[in-house]
């Protein structure tokens, strides 16, 4: 039987090397689109599209795309409702990063914290290390994977419909009783929802009903809210409104945002605390 060629690498066995000035042009269209098919691409650029599929899955071992499902997408593009959970942890991933660390010093030993799923605050999550007996609540069917458990007391997941793109559940914020009777209700020290866009007179918003309405009530269930969104989200609007900018106590962010939306913050009261950054609002 004839050995078969690695994916990426020529007949030859050697790592496989795209024209240079498709390479730049397929980088600079993903770049410029956001995201795209196989097909679109393949028309495109008048080739097959098993080549497209070998210069998409080089990019991308690259870092210069991500691949997915029937397409790539650009790390800096803006995810659509439709993206997968795996995609949206590597698109602004950097950001991400920074922005979990600084939400992840606003916890203190002890507290009682709600976290929305979201690739955002998972990030919140892996920069938890030296905090000890958390009680957390959360709807991310991905947090108890990500999270220490040094770092954890008890860790309470919401029920109710599951959304597998997103790995969370939708339902109310609150749990069964052992025995018939009222569900229990919570209260906790802290929450922390990441939104999908940040709007001076939109506020909060995200693209799925069900989400939102839970994550409102979230914030209604803490005594602080800190909003997690980076900038890629500001000045946009989405489906659902979650809540009005006032509603958070602490917009939680990668850059400055622009003058318009500072300014609206500020008259809301919302601290700003951008990431690498001691500027604050």
């Amino acid at each position: 039987m004839a050995a078969q060629t690695p994916t990426g690498a020529d007949a030859t066995g050697q790592p496989r090397r795209l024209p240079a000035g498709r390479k730049a042009a397929l980088a600079s269209y993903v770049s410029e689109v956001g995201q795209v098919t196989v097909a679109q691409l393949a028309e495109r650029f008048d080739v097959s599209l098993d080549t497209i599929r070998r210069d998409l899955d080089q990019l991308d071992s690259e870092g210069v795309l991500i691949r997915t499902h029937g397409g790539a997408v650009s790390p800096s593009a803006i995810p659509r409702p439709d993206t997968g959970l795996d995609v949206r942890m590597r698109m602004q991933a950097s950001a991400k990063e920074q922005i979990g660390a600084v939400a992840a010093g606003l916890i203190t030993d002890g507290a009682a914290v709600i976290i929305n799923a979201g690739t955002t605050t998972l990030a919140v999550v892996r920069h938890l290390r030296d905090q000890r007996d958390l009680t957390i609540a959360t709807n991310s069917l991905q947090l108890p994977a990500e999270i220490s458990p040094e770092v954890v007391r008890d860790l309470y997941v919401f029920g109710g419909q599951v959304r597998f793109s997103a790995q969370a559940t939708v339902g109310p914020v609150s749990f069964q009783r052992m025995s018939p009777g009222d569900d229990l209700q919570i209260q906790c020290d802290l929450a922390l929802v990441a939104v999908g866009a940040v709007d001076a007179g939109s506020g909060y918003t995200t693209s799925n009903l069900g989400e939102a309405t839970m994550m409102a009530e979230m914030m209604d269930r803490a005594s602080r809210v800190a909003v997690l969104a980076d900038s890629s989200k500001f000045g946009r609007r989405l489906f659902a409104r979650v809540a009005e900018l006032s509603r958070a106590d602490y917009l939680i962010t990668d850059a400055v945002p622009p003058p318009a939306l500072g300014r609206a913050l500020e008259e809301a009261g919302v601290k700003v605390l951008v990431a690498g950054d001691d500027a604050r609002t």
